[in-house]
């Protein structure tokens, strides 16, 4: 194997740590978004902006100096705080820079910055469209003239989940999956996870939720809160095989005990009444747990459901020190995605 960041001293911080900036890639598919939709995606993306840059800086990459100047008018008429808002001119196919983005790091002794771009597939070449956010995960990484680590494999960032401290969440659905890494054994996926996170620990839950192309994602389902606390969505009623899916997830969480014999402390949440895609059966991810947290806030999708004040209760007492903020997500969702798939945080520098 390569250089790697764990050989390098880097690693992958918890998402709470503090951020420099949270990268953006602004709406356009027509495909993903099509007619009304798209414009009330731009409308989500107008409150998402609004809530990040009052607390960090938000790179927003748009193809052309056109975009640039349409959405800087839609920001602040939003009421963006424009002094922390970047545009970056960076060719862009669809918004799951999540996915495509690179996974930022931090160096254990030093506190500067790296990053490891992933190979992207479309997430097993499911959509022609898309495959050139390859090219744009590359034409980021290059951007934040930080070192790159390069593994060469398929790895999409919501496929992972760590606490900071040396574990990682994921799913054998999504890293296991043929259409990723077929010519990889599970025990080559754990070696490229501890190398290029700098993980010691791999928690590997089964399945994703209902609705979700990604093959499992784990960020809509489980994620670390805190070095030892896991938000687990969990379901007990309505179709599909959620209630089975996130039992089993659940179940896994709870037996699991780490190197010292400790145990996770969960918190489950509710799932939202599945939301059916329109005109073509089925139904959409739709999961309070795809929510991403920002310095001292925490985005919420919310569907109006009746579960929605439930979820932001819970989300409240779970983080009392992160600002709670709902916003509805069911336009964005369409997408097959929420705001962690949107979303890349970039940490702050520690010297």
């Amino acid at each position: 194997m390569k250089q790697t960041p764990r050989a390098n001293g880097y690693y992958m911080p918890a998402e709470w740590v503090r951020h420099d900036a949270t990268w953006l890639s602004w709406p356009k598919n027509s495909l993903t978004f099509p007619g009304d939709i798209l414009t009330g995606v731009e409308q989500t993306y107008c409150l998402m902006v609004k809530s990040l840059s009052q607390v960090e800086k938000v790179k927003i990459i748009v193809n052309d100096e056109e975009t640039e100047e349409r959405v800087r008018h839609m920001l602040e008429r939003a009421g963006a705080n424009m002094h922390n808002v970047i545009f970056p001119h960076i060719k862009s196919s669809d918004v799951w820079i999540r996915d495509y983005g690179p996974t930022f790091l931090l160096h254990q002794d030093t506190g500067m910055k790296a990053v490891v771009k992933w190979d992207f597939n479309a997430w097993g070449a499911k959509y022609d469209d898309i495959l050139y956010d390859n090219i744009a995960g590359e034409d980021v990484a290059q951007s934040t003239g930080l070192p790159i680590f390069r593994p060469e494999i398929v790895m999409e960032g919501g496929a992972i989940d760590v606490n900071g401290a040396g574990i990682v969440l994921t799913t054998e659905q999504c890293l296991l999956n043929e259409n990723r890494n077929p010519h990889l054994s599970r025990a080559d996926i754990e070696e490229y996870l501890r190398e290029y996170l700098n993980i010691d620990e791999i928690v590997w839950l089964k399945s994703g939720i209902e609705g979700d192309d990604t093959d499992g994602h784990v960020d809509d389902f489980a994620r670390f809160i805190s070095e030892d606390t896991v938000i687990c969505a969990h379901s007990s009623a309505g179709g599909g095989h959620n209630p089975k899916v996130l039992q089993t997830n659940l179940e896994i969480l709870e037996n699991y005990r780490n190197s010292d014999g400790c145990p996770l402390n969960i918190i489950t949440l509710p799932m939202p009444d599945p939301v059916p895609i329109p005109e073509e059966g089925g139904v959409l991810p739709a999961s309070y747990a795809n929510f991403y947290i920002g310095n001292g806030v925490v985005l919420l999708p919310i569907f109006n459901d009746s579960n929605d004040s439930i979820a932001i209760e819970i989300m409240e007492e779970a983080m009392p020190e992160h600002h709670i903020i709902p916003i509805y997500a069911r336009d964005l969702v369409y997408g097959y995605g929420s705001f962690h798939c949107v979303t890349q945080q970039e940490p702050a520098e520690k010297r």
